[in-house]
């Protein structure tokens, strides 16, 4: 078993020409579009709180925040570290039209540039599966990930879903994960 056993934040940056080096570390990038807990889940993850800033305000993050997160090998006590990335929310957000249109271009060159990225997590409202801003997401990445890296959908907010929702949801989407920030649980 793997376990996330420290995670810090390392700085911020306003486009992909202020990341970090870091390539010799692999990257797990978090995605969504605004207000859908990307920094609660990132928080219940890494089991720090206050690690990524939570926001009742949409489009909080504004920058690209980079952490640097060890993990252990229950197995055989080894470690590893890796960098966990929270880019900016996409979509609805109090901000101007060309302050949008600037982090869509941070998004497309942070995603089409970074060769450290190894998994792409693209977190989807589970009240709202089908929006089309998360579709386009999605077809982005699937025509722009590269041969060693991988894409994971999961569905924030389950717990606000009944089960016959829940059971909907695994049908239409059966390689997505579901989780629940709040109550800090995986959905199976």
């Amino acid at each position: 078993m793997i376990d996330i056993i420290d995670a810090k934040f390392i700085t911020s940056a306003p486009t992909v020409s202020g990341a970090p080096d870091s390539e010799l570390q692999d990257e797990i990038v978090f995605m969504a579009r605004s207000n859908v807990g990307k920094s609660s889940l990132l928080n219940a993850l890494t089991n720090h709180k206050g690690l990524a800033k939570v926001s009742s305000t949409p489009g909080k993050t504004k920058l690209i925040n980079y952490f640097d997160v060890t993990f252990i090998n229950r197995d055989d006590s080894t470690k590893s570290i890796a960098k966990f990335v929270d880019l900016p929310g996409f979509g609805y957000a109090k901000v101007s039209k060309s302050q949008k249109h600037n982090w869509e271009k941070n998004l497309t060159d942070y995603i089409s540039q970074r060769q450290q990225i190894k998994l792409f997590i693209h977190l989807i409202d589970c009240r709202h599966p089908y929006l089309e801003i998360d579709t386009d997401v999605n077809d982005f990445l699937q025509s722009n990930c590269g041969e060693s890296q991988y894409i994971l959908q999961i569905f924030t907010k389950i717990d606000k879903l009944n089960q016959k929702e829940q059971s909907a949801l695994r049908r239409n989407f059966p390689n997505a994960m579901m989780v629940s920030s709040s109550k800090k649980k995986r959905y199976a």
